[in-house]
Protein backbone atom coordinates (compact mmCIF):
# COMPACT_ATOMS: atom_id res chain seq x y z
CA UNK A 1 0.00 0.00 0.00
CA UNK A 2 1.09 3.56 -0.71
CA UNK A 3 1.86 5.73 2.28
CA UNK A 4 0.25 9.16 2.59
CA UNK A 5 3.64 10.66 1.85
CA UNK A 6 3.85 8.71 -1.42
CA UNK A 7 0.31 9.76 -2.35
CA UNK A 8 1.19 13.41 -1.75
CA UNK A 9 4.49 13.16 -3.62
CA UNK A 10 2.87 11.60 -6.71
CA UNK A 11 0.08 14.20 -6.64
CA UNK A 12 2.60 17.03 -6.52
CA UNK A 13 4.62 15.40 -9.31
CA UNK A 14 1.52 15.25 -11.54
CA UNK A 15 0.56 18.84 -10.71
CA UNK A 16 4.05 20.07 -11.58
CA UNK A 17 3.87 18.15 -14.87
CA UNK A 18 0.51 19.76 -15.66
CA UNK A 19 1.76 23.26 -14.89
CA UNK A 20 4.85 22.83 -17.06
CA UNK A 21 3.13 20.83 -19.85
CA UNK A 22 5.53 17.97 -19.22
CA UNK A 23 5.21 14.19 -19.43
CA UNK A 24 5.96 11.73 -16.65
CA UNK A 25 6.45 7.93 -16.70
CA UNK A 26 3.62 5.57 -15.84
CA UNK A 27 2.80 5.50 -12.15
CA UNK A 28 2.15 1.77 -12.37
CA UNK A 29 5.72 1.30 -13.59
CA UNK A 30 7.04 2.55 -10.26
CA UNK A 31 4.17 1.10 -8.21
CA UNK A 32 2.96 -2.07 -9.99
CA UNK A 33 0.53 -3.05 -7.23
CA UNK A 34 -1.21 0.32 -6.96
CA UNK A 35 -4.98 -0.07 -6.55
CA UNK A 36 -7.75 2.06 -8.04
CA UNK A 37 -8.56 3.32 -4.54
CA UNK A 38 -4.98 4.51 -4.14
CA UNK A 39 -5.09 6.09 -7.60
CA UNK A 40 -8.22 8.05 -6.67
CA UNK A 41 -6.54 9.08 -3.40
CA UNK A 42 -3.78 10.61 -5.54
CA UNK A 43 -6.40 12.37 -7.69
CA UNK A 44 -8.10 13.88 -4.65
CA UNK A 45 -4.74 15.03 -3.29
CA UNK A 46 -4.03 16.59 -6.69
CA UNK A 47 -7.38 18.41 -6.68
CA UNK A 48 -6.73 19.80 -3.21
CA UNK A 49 -3.49 21.28 -4.55
CA UNK A 50 -5.30 22.89 -7.48
CA UNK A 51 -7.41 25.04 -5.18
CA UNK A 52 -5.90 28.50 -5.21
CA UNK A 53 -6.93 32.03 -6.16
CA UNK A 54 -10.45 31.72 -7.58
CA UNK A 55 -10.28 28.08 -8.74
CA UNK A 56 -13.35 26.12 -7.69
CA UNK A 57 -14.91 22.80 -8.63
CA UNK A 58 -17.52 23.08 -11.37
CA UNK A 59 -18.25 19.45 -12.16
CA UNK A 60 -17.04 15.97 -13.01
CA UNK A 61 -16.04 13.97 -16.07
CA UNK A 62 -15.99 10.32 -16.97
CA UNK A 63 -13.32 8.93 -19.28
CA UNK A 64 -13.03 5.62 -21.09
CA UNK A 65 -16.77 5.08 -21.60
CA UNK A 66 -16.50 4.52 -25.35
CA UNK A 67 -15.64 0.87 -26.22
CA UNK A 68 -13.74 2.01 -29.32
CA UNK A 69 -11.62 4.35 -27.20
CA UNK A 70 -11.06 1.57 -24.65
CA UNK A 71 -9.75 -0.70 -27.41
CA UNK A 72 -7.41 1.97 -28.75
CA UNK A 73 -6.00 2.71 -25.29
CA UNK A 74 -6.02 -0.85 -23.96
CA UNK A 75 -8.19 -0.31 -20.87
CA UNK A 76 -11.54 -1.75 -19.87
CA UNK A 77 -13.19 0.42 -17.21
CA UNK A 78 -14.45 4.00 -16.90
CA UNK A 79 -12.60 6.50 -14.73
CA UNK A 80 -13.90 9.71 -13.19
CA UNK A 81 -12.19 13.05 -12.76
CA UNK A 82 -12.88 16.56 -11.48
CA UNK A 83 -13.53 19.70 -13.53
CA UNK A 84 -12.35 23.05 -12.15
CA UNK A 85 -13.29 26.57 -13.13
CA UNK A 86 -9.96 27.36 -14.80
CA UNK A 87 -10.48 24.43 -17.20
CA UNK A 88 -13.54 26.05 -18.81
CA UNK A 89 -12.62 28.00 -21.96
CA UNK A 90 -15.15 30.45 -23.48
CA UNK A 91 -16.11 29.53 -27.02
CA UNK A 92 -14.06 31.61 -29.46
CA UNK A 93 -11.09 32.04 -27.14
CA UNK A 94 -7.98 30.45 -28.71
CA UNK A 95 -6.51 27.46 -26.86
CA UNK A 96 -2.73 27.34 -26.67
CA UNK A 97 -1.33 23.94 -27.59
CA UNK A 98 1.96 24.78 -25.87
CA UNK A 99 0.15 24.89 -22.52
CA UNK A 100 -1.13 21.32 -22.96
CA UNK A 101 0.50 17.89 -23.08
CA UNK A 102 -0.50 15.43 -25.81
CA UNK A 103 -3.89 17.11 -26.25
CA UNK A 104 -6.83 15.49 -28.03
CA UNK A 105 -10.39 16.66 -28.65
CA UNK A 106 -13.69 14.94 -27.88
CA UNK A 107 -17.28 15.96 -28.67
CA UNK A 108 -19.47 15.19 -25.66
CA UNK A 109 -23.02 15.70 -24.41
CA UNK A 110 -22.58 17.77 -21.25
CA UNK A 111 -25.13 17.39 -18.46
CA UNK A 112 -25.98 20.25 -16.10
CA UNK A 113 -27.40 19.07 -12.78
CA UNK A 114 -30.61 20.58 -11.40
CA UNK A 115 -30.29 18.92 -7.99
CA UNK A 116 -27.70 17.02 -5.99
CA UNK A 117 -27.30 13.34 -6.82
CA UNK A 118 -25.54 10.86 -4.56
CA UNK A 119 -25.00 7.10 -4.71
CA UNK A 120 -25.45 4.31 -3.98
CA UNK A 121 -28.60 3.21 -5.75
CA UNK A 122 -28.76 5.92 -8.43
CA UNK A 123 -30.60 4.80 -11.58
CA UNK A 124 -31.15 6.34 -15.01
CA UNK A 125 -34.54 7.58 -13.78
CA UNK A 126 -32.86 9.46 -10.93
CA UNK A 127 -30.43 11.05 -13.38
CA UNK A 128 -33.22 12.24 -15.68
CA UNK A 129 -35.09 13.75 -12.73
CA UNK A 130 -31.96 15.50 -11.44
CA UNK A 131 -30.81 16.97 -14.79
CA UNK A 132 -31.56 20.59 -15.74
CA UNK A 133 -30.54 20.03 -19.34
CA UNK A 134 -27.75 19.09 -21.72
CA UNK A 135 -25.28 21.16 -23.75
CA UNK A 136 -22.92 20.57 -26.67
CA UNK A 137 -19.34 20.34 -25.43
CA UNK A 138 -15.79 19.83 -26.64
CA UNK A 139 -13.43 18.34 -24.10
CA UNK A 140 -9.70 18.71 -24.66
CA UNK A 141 -8.03 16.05 -22.48
CA UNK A 142 -4.26 16.26 -22.00
CA UNK A 143 -2.29 13.28 -20.73
CA UNK A 144 0.63 13.93 -18.44
CA UNK A 145 1.48 10.20 -18.61
CA UNK A 146 4.23 9.56 -21.16
CA UNK A 147 3.12 8.77 -24.74
CA UNK A 148 -0.51 8.09 -23.80
CA UNK A 149 0.55 4.66 -22.51
CA UNK A 150 -1.23 4.03 -19.25
CA UNK A 151 -3.22 1.71 -17.04
CA UNK A 152 -6.57 2.70 -15.55
CA UNK A 153 -4.73 3.60 -12.33
CA UNK A 154 -2.58 6.13 -14.20
CA UNK A 155 -5.52 7.98 -15.70
CA UNK A 156 -7.40 7.92 -12.38
CA UNK A 157 -4.42 9.42 -10.56
CA UNK A 158 -3.98 12.06 -13.28
CA UNK A 159 -7.55 13.34 -12.84
CA UNK A 160 -8.82 11.45 -15.90
CA UNK A 161 -6.60 13.72 -18.03
CA UNK A 162 -8.97 16.66 -17.47
CA UNK A 163 -7.55 19.84 -18.97
CA UNK A 164 -9.87 22.13 -21.00
CA UNK A 165 -13.58 22.19 -21.83
CA UNK A 166 -15.53 24.38 -24.25
CA UNK A 167 -19.30 24.49 -23.71
CA UNK A 168 -21.88 25.48 -26.32
CA UNK A 169 -24.17 28.40 -25.67
CA UNK A 170 -27.49 26.62 -25.30
CA UNK A 171 -28.96 24.45 -22.55
CA UNK A 172 -31.61 22.05 -23.88
CA UNK A 173 -34.12 20.41 -21.52
CA UNK A 174 -33.60 16.66 -21.42
CA UNK A 175 -37.31 15.83 -21.50
CA UNK A 176 -38.22 14.23 -24.80
CA UNK A 177 -34.62 13.54 -25.82
CA UNK A 178 -33.35 10.01 -26.39
CA UNK A 179 -29.65 10.64 -25.87
CA UNK A 180 -28.76 7.21 -27.26
CA UNK A 181 -29.84 8.36 -30.71
CA UNK A 182 -28.51 11.90 -30.56
CA UNK A 183 -25.87 12.26 -33.27
CA UNK A 184 -22.79 14.44 -33.67
CA UNK A 185 -20.56 15.44 -36.59
CA UNK A 186 -17.00 16.52 -35.77
CA UNK A 187 -15.26 18.75 -38.34
CA UNK A 188 -11.65 19.93 -38.57
CA UNK A 189 -10.99 23.02 -40.67
CA UNK A 190 -14.29 22.46 -42.46
CA UNK A 191 -13.82 18.76 -43.27
CA UNK A 192 -15.64 15.95 -41.50
CA UNK A 193 -13.35 13.99 -39.19
CA UNK A 194 -15.85 11.58 -37.66
CA UNK A 195 -19.45 11.03 -36.67
CA UNK A 196 -21.00 9.38 -33.64
CA UNK A 197 -24.01 9.15 -31.38
CA UNK A 198 -24.83 9.05 -27.69
CA UNK A 199 -25.00 5.26 -27.65
CA UNK A 200 -21.20 5.23 -28.05
CA UNK A 201 -20.79 5.86 -24.33
CA UNK A 202 -21.84 2.76 -22.41
CA UNK A 203 -25.01 2.52 -24.52
CA UNK A 204 -26.51 5.71 -23.07
CA UNK A 205 -24.96 8.87 -21.56
CA UNK A 206 -27.64 8.78 -18.86
CA UNK A 207 -26.28 5.43 -17.67
CA UNK A 208 -22.80 6.95 -17.48
CA UNK A 209 -24.03 9.69 -15.13
CA UNK A 210 -25.74 7.06 -12.98
CA UNK A 211 -22.48 5.07 -12.88
CA UNK A 212 -20.62 8.24 -11.90
CA UNK A 213 -22.99 9.12 -9.06
CA UNK A 214 -22.71 5.60 -7.66
CA UNK A 215 -18.93 5.52 -8.04
CA UNK A 216 -18.56 8.90 -6.35
CA UNK A 217 -20.65 7.59 -3.48
CA UNK A 218 -17.94 5.02 -2.77
CA UNK A 219 -15.58 7.93 -2.00
CA UNK A 220 -18.11 10.01 -0.04
CA UNK A 221 -18.52 12.40 -2.97
CA UNK A 222 -21.60 13.51 -4.89
CA UNK A 223 -22.82 15.44 -7.90
CA UNK A 224 -24.08 18.88 -6.90
CA UNK A 225 -26.72 21.18 -8.33
CA UNK A 226 -25.14 23.25 -11.09
CA UNK A 227 -22.37 20.75 -11.78
CA UNK A 228 -21.32 20.14 -15.37
CA UNK A 229 -20.89 16.43 -16.10
CA UNK A 230 -19.05 15.11 -19.14
CA UNK A 231 -20.01 11.46 -19.82
CA UNK A 232 -17.33 10.61 -22.37
CA UNK A 233 -16.33 10.90 -26.01
CA UNK A 234 -18.80 10.03 -28.76
CA UNK A 235 -15.96 9.40 -31.24
CA UNK A 236 -12.31 8.33 -31.12
CA UNK A 237 -10.49 11.52 -30.14
CA UNK A 238 -8.05 12.98 -32.71
CA UNK A 239 -4.86 14.80 -31.72
CA UNK A 240 -4.97 18.59 -31.93
CA UNK A 241 -2.35 20.90 -33.45
CA UNK A 242 -1.83 24.66 -33.81
CA UNK A 243 -3.85 26.20 -36.61
CA UNK A 244 -6.73 23.75 -36.37
CA UNK A 245 -10.38 24.76 -35.98
CA UNK A 246 -12.81 22.14 -34.72
CA UNK A 247 -16.59 22.27 -34.77
CA UNK A 248 -18.98 19.70 -33.32
CA UNK A 249 -22.60 19.86 -34.49
CA UNK A 250 -25.11 17.91 -32.40
CA UNK A 251 -28.61 16.87 -33.40
CA UNK A 252 -31.12 19.10 -31.53
CA UNK A 253 -28.46 20.61 -29.23
CA UNK A 254 -26.64 22.98 -31.59
CA UNK A 255 -22.93 23.31 -32.10
CA UNK A 256 -19.71 24.21 -30.29
CA UNK A 257 -16.27 25.07 -31.66
CA UNK A 258 -12.64 25.43 -30.60
CA UNK A 259 -9.58 27.00 -32.23
CA UNK A 260 -6.00 26.02 -31.43
CA UNK A 261 -2.89 28.18 -31.63
CA UNK A 262 0.77 27.64 -30.84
Amino acid sequence: MLSQQQVDEIAQHLLSAEESAAQVPQIVAAHPSISMDEAYAIQLALIRRRYKDDRVLVGKKVALTNPAVQRVLGVSQPVFGHLMSDMIVPEGEPIRCSSLTQAKIEPEIAFVMRTDLAGPGVTAAHVLAATAGVMPALEIPAARILDWKFAAQDIAADNAFASRVVLGGRLTPIEGLDLRLLGVVLERNGSVVSTGAGAAVMGNPVDVVAWLANKLGQYDLRLKAGDVVLPGALVVAPDVHPGEFYKATFDRLGSVSAIFVE
